[in-house]
């Protein structure tokens, strides 16, 4: 669907000439529209969050298919960083026997969650959290898309002119949250657990050498998205 049959589908009559304005203005198409289409379900968005993407519906297709192999239980999630509350919400809808906890350091993202999640009917705990700063408890399941991105990269301009920088950059050449989840997130686990990450596509050898050090005798898993970058890591934790 091009962005112009996107605004034509979401906009009435009324509101196209503008919304084609905001268009050609650079204003991206989801933010001018309010909402976008995720794994089936359907998301309000606004620049307080990142419009979701098809790599991170990649990311939740996966860890569900890792899910249903390990675990015939209620499970227990963790999403960090949930921004629209996308990948917590969609795992609720297609894991209806789990508890899911969802968190972000910005209550703007979180208003914009917490109206997504009740706008699908799904009931989950949202906490205004730094990490694990008000985290308590421990989960089968820890998940992130955190912000990966060098504040020195180079990246599309409607997306950096647009889309909430504190959600894209990250300190240590886009390695910080990541090193920052995994050295505390034994403390949040349970024994049997997965931790589940997307990434940037040239960060997975950086991100295998912190899991290693962090997790050295666990399953460390890799995994391409469907342009064959390298994009989602599992780690299985005594998992058979």
């Amino acid at each position: 669907m091009t962005d112009f049959e996107y605004l034509k589908k979401y906009l009435d009559n009324s509101k196209l000439d503008e919304g084609l304005k905001r268009l050609k203005a650079g204003e991206p198409v989801q933010y001018i529209v309010g909402n976008v289409d995720f794994y089936g379900l359907n998301f309000t968005v606004n620049k307080n969050v990142l419009i979701p993407r098809f790599e991170t519906e990649e990311l939740v297709e996966k860890l569900i298919i890792y899910i249903k192999k390990y675990f015939n239980k209620t499970i227990s999630i963790l999403d960090l960083g949930t921004g629209s509350g996308c990948i917590a919400i969609t795992l609720k809808s297609k894991i209806p026997n789990s508890m899911v906890v969802a968190s972000d350091i910005s209550n703007e993202a979180l208003e914009v969650a917490r109206y997504n999640a009740k706008k699908n009917n799904l009931d989950i705990e949202f906490i205004n959290s730094d990490i694990y700063s008000n985290i308590t408890g421990s989960f089968d399941v820890i998940v992130s898309n955190p912000p990966y991105i060098a504040y020195d990269e180079e990246i599309m301009e409607i997306v950096k002119n647009n889309e909430p920088n504190i959600a894209l950059y990250a300190d240590n050449n886009g390695l910080y949250f990541y090193e920052e989840i995994l050295k505390n997130a034994k403390n949040y686990l349970n024994k049997q657990s997965i931790i589940a990450f997307e990434i940037g596509e040239k960060q997975g050898l950086d991100i295998i050498k912190l899991a290693k050090k962090n997790f050295p005798n666990s399953q460390i898993i890799l995994e391409k998205d469907l342009q064959q970058r390298d994009r989602f890591i599992f780690i299985l934790n005594n998992l058979a």
